[in-house]
């Protein structure tokens, strides 16, 4: 018996979803449809089952919660965040993010089908059948790439700021943390932007962390509490603090390991680092360092 089981709810729930569903997607399918109008005026009608400037009239500061004119995210103070970019995928950011507090959002079935409409219109590229669970935040969203199938499950914290990519099939466990900035040890205004690569079929479990400019390779489990702060190769097993690896899959089948080829996860072009603020200084004036404890 497989551990996941197909469920199915009521008939005319599941007709009244695949209509909500059809109709989202042909709007936000249309260039001319104004984002912060659209959300807003779905957030009403979800949560208090009226149109906007109904609520807007009654409760101005219920109205200003539910539009993404009223409300800033943290990316945008940062310097790095190209905010044309983000003033595309900033509504359907905030739209993800509240729907997660309500009932739609909060049920597998409703809330999984729901981001999975959301996601090619705010990633920069999304391959099929994603899954992503409830209370997963970004940094930005435009700089996330995923192939197919992957996995995405509860308060996952993907900071895309500086990129992240992820292959096919890999699952990221409840409360893991993937990361694409760094800070300077001596001058936090010092950020660096390092594109984080985790291959396909790759498993990194609960509570992990996986920091900037890591290269995790394919087929690759990091263990519970781990953080990763340097590559993992394919196959690996790798557990602790730093993760190192432990243990190696045997896979008789991989044609890569056969042959004594680099694996996909291997041949992915990365990015350079950059300067998140690019005006910050290149050095550090004299007398800043570090000594033993």
């Amino acid at each position: 018996m497989p551990w996941l089981l197909p469920r199915e709810i009521a008939p005319l729930h599941q007709k009244a979803l695949d209509r909500y569903l059809g109709s989202l997607t042909e709007k936000l399918s249309d260039p001319s449809v104004d984002r912060n109008a659209l959300v807003r005026e779905e957030l009403a009608r979800l949560l208090y089952g009226r149109p906007y400037e109904e609520l807007l009239e009654v409760n101005p500061l219920a109205a200003m919660g539910l539009d993404p004119e009223g409300i800033t995210f943290e990316a945008e103070y940062y310097a790095a965040t190209d905010l044309e970019k983000f003033r595309r995928v900033k509504p359907l950011l905030w739209f993800w993010k509240v729907l997660d507090l309500t009932p739609l959002g909060q049920s597998v079935h409703s809330g999984v089908a729901i981001r999975r409409a959301l996601a090619p219109f705010i990633f920069k590229r999304v391959g099929k059948n994603p899954k992503f669970f409830q209370n997963v935040e970004f940094s930005v969203g435009y700089n996330l790439e995923l192939g197919d199938d992957v996995v995405v499950h509860r308060y996952v914290f993907l900071d895309d700021i500086g990129g992240i990519k992820i292959g096919d099939g890999t699952s990221l466990s409840d409360y893991v943390n993937v990361y694409s900035h760094t800070h300077h040890i001596l001058a936090s205004p010092d950020v660096t932007l390092k594109e984080t690569i985790i291959g396909s079929g790759v498993r990194i479990t609960y509570h992990a962390t996986v920091l900037a400019g890591v290269r995790i390779g394919d087929d690759v489990m990091v263990g519970t509490g781990a953080i990763v702060t340097k590559d993992i190769p394919p196959h690996a097993i790798a557990l602790g603090i730093p993760a190192r690896p432990v243990r190696y899959k045997v896979r008789h089948d991989c044609p890569y390991c056969r042959k004594g080829e680099p694996h996909p996860s291997d041949l992915i072009p990365r990015l350079p680092d950059r300067k998140g603020n690019p005006d910050y200084p290149d050095f550090l004036p004299p007398g800043f360092g570090t000594r033993e404890a």
